[in-house]
């Protein structure tokens, strides 16, 4: 009964085309509407919050939410720590996941990315030869140079994948694992990936990105990577 009522409220949201920040009925009108309890009302509302699918502002109302991957984010960190903890290799899971996405995209790119879209990549990949000169390469930077590579794919739900694979792998590489990294073989790959994308190449492209990825699950896979136990 409780799943039923999430599924109904889900249903009035989407059959009233609300948008996220708008306000939903409030809860007497709720239950006049599905015909059941406050209670019920309430603890529907609870579990919809905690899907980021409607948002509670004590003392204002109740909203429809952001409905971000907050929540796909939480639930692949815990996952994957809980499984590296369990002795299984949940971390490259991860990557392959991120991997076979960007894989399977890149050649889509190749030749047709926006004139802006490839001055703004050479600038991300400068940006990380200065950086490595320093002795490494930012995670921001990086984030930032695979946001604007699909970016001109224009499909928002895409992006927010990405994003959520690319936060979720990076917060808990951070945690588990110290990778020894060549900021200079970073630097060389994320180059070619570009190159191959601007001469329109789809087959080196994804031969780059391939490349790219290998040469991270290498580093994950080198015996000078490890893990602390958890704590106690």
């Amino acid at each position: 009964m409780a799943r039923d009522l999430q599924e109904r409220i889900k249903r009035l949201i989407i059959d009233r085309r609300l948008t996220s920040g708008a306000p939903l009925p409030t809860e007497t009108e709720l239950m006049e509407l599905l015909g059941v309890s406050r209670n019920s009302v309430r603890e529907a509302l609870k579990a919809l919050q905690a899907m980021g699918i409607v948002e509670i502002r004590h003392g204002f109302g109740t909203y429809v939410g952001p409905m971000s991957m907050a929540p796909m984010i939480e639930g692949l960190i815990f996952r994957t720590v809980a499984g590296h903890y369990r002795g299984e290799e949940s971390l490259l899971q991860l990557l392959e996941l991120r991997e076979a996405v960007e894989t399977g995209l890149i050649a889509r790119l190749a030749g047709r990315i926006p004139a802006a879209d490839l001055a703004e990549l050479d600038a991300l990949v400068r940006r990380m030869e200065a950086e490595a000169e320093g002795g490494a390469v930012r995670a921001e930077t990086d984030r930032a140079f695979h946001a604007a590579l699909y970016r001109s794919l224009d499909n928002t739900l895409l992006s927010e994948v990405l994003e959520a694979f690319w936060d979720a792998f990076h917060r808990v590489r951070t945690d588990l694992v110290d990778i020894p990294t060549d900021p200079r073989v970073t630097c060389a790959q994320h180059r070619r990936i570009l190159e191959s994308v601007r001469s329109g190449d789809a087959m080196c492209a994804e031969e780059a990105v391939r490349e790219h990825f290998g040469n991270i699950r290498a580093r994950l896979r080198s015996p000078f990577s490890g893990a602390e136990q958890p704590p106690e």
